[in-house]
């Protein structure tokens, strides 16, 4: 008889949360200390950071599947996988990428109908929020920043969001380049593009808006000029997993709508109680 995994370990958030999701967290026996959601999983013992992981103890919780992330946790799994481990490495980096993860996980534990049902009620809200900023007077100019020094931009699946969400990336040549040290841009060219908003994601660091807005000749910029600088925290946005899909995107959405002077409808606006003051710059 087929049996599928009973005892994972998950090395980033996203394939955590996917898991809870399809109601199979019970199967979750180790985490990475910086999963935050959901907050229930913190309780599992934590054994990795981003690109290390304490190997003894992940072999101690006898798992039967390791789930890990991209060519950064590459070493860990070559490591995991000579300790006769089973790993499955995800590297999904486009919005359609990250759907096919929550499906490919839904089947590997053997609940692909929740996967289906999961995945189907994010596209449905992916359209709304389509049609949502399809109203909007204008689609604003958008520089996002996932770090401040270098600046970094330009990640995949975040500039899809924020098309779907009503806006314009300012840098769109850069969502081919997976690497952080291709993605880094000159503070004088973001100028020159001259963004309706900066939106920051410092990726787990505050972000500091008197920073941005002190950049030599930012305050040309449309965004700077007219107050349009804006945090999403990381762990909504940076992370290719289903809190960008949901809560990412309806910040994102939020932000837009604001901008370009737009009601956002009542089934769209944001999730997370905390992030109530979204939209004081």
């Amino acid at each position: 008889m087929v049996q599928s995994p009973q005892r994972i370990v998950c090395l980033t958030e996203e394939t955590t949360e996917t898991l809870y999701l399809l109601g199979e967290g019970h199967r979750v026996v180790g985490v990475s200390g910086y999963t935050v959601r959901p907050p229930e999983a913190r309780q599992k013992p934590k054994v990795s950071a981003f690109i290390n992981a304490k190997i003894e103890k992940i072999m101690a919780l006898e798992p039967d599947l390791v789930l890990t992330f991209s060519d950064l946790q590459a070493d860990i799994a070559a490591q995991l996988i000579r300790q006769g481990l089973t790993v499955l490495s995800f590297n999904q980096r486009s919005v359609q990428e990250i759907l096919n993860m929550v499906f490919t996980l839904a089947t590997v534990v053997g609940v692909e109908d929740k996967g289906r049902a999961l995945i189907a009620g994010w596209e449905s809200d992916l359209d709304k929020i389509r049609r949502s900023s399809s109203r909007f007077s204008f689609r604003p100019r958008v520089f996002f920043e996932e770090w401040n020094s270098p600046l970094i931009s330009g990640i995949r699946w975040v500039e899809e969001l924020i098309e779907i969400a009503g806006g314009v990336p300012v840098f769109p040549e850069l969502r081919s380049k997976k690497n952080a040290p291709d993605r880094v841009v000159d503070s004088a060219e973001v100028v020159l593009r001259h963004p309706d908003v900066v939106i920051a994601s410092w990726c787990g660091a505050k972000v500091n808006k008197k920073t941005i807005r002190s950049r030599p000749n930012w305050n040309e910029t449309p965004a700077v000029r007219n107050g349009h600088i804006y945090e999403i925290k990381s762990t909504y946005i940076l992370q290719p997993g289903p809190a960008a899909l949901t809560e990412g995107i309806r910040q994102l959405h939020a932000i837009l709508a604001h901008v370009a002077g737009s009601p956002v409808p009542p089934e769209l606006t944001c999730l997370e109680k905390q992030d109530s003051t979204l939209l004081i710059p």
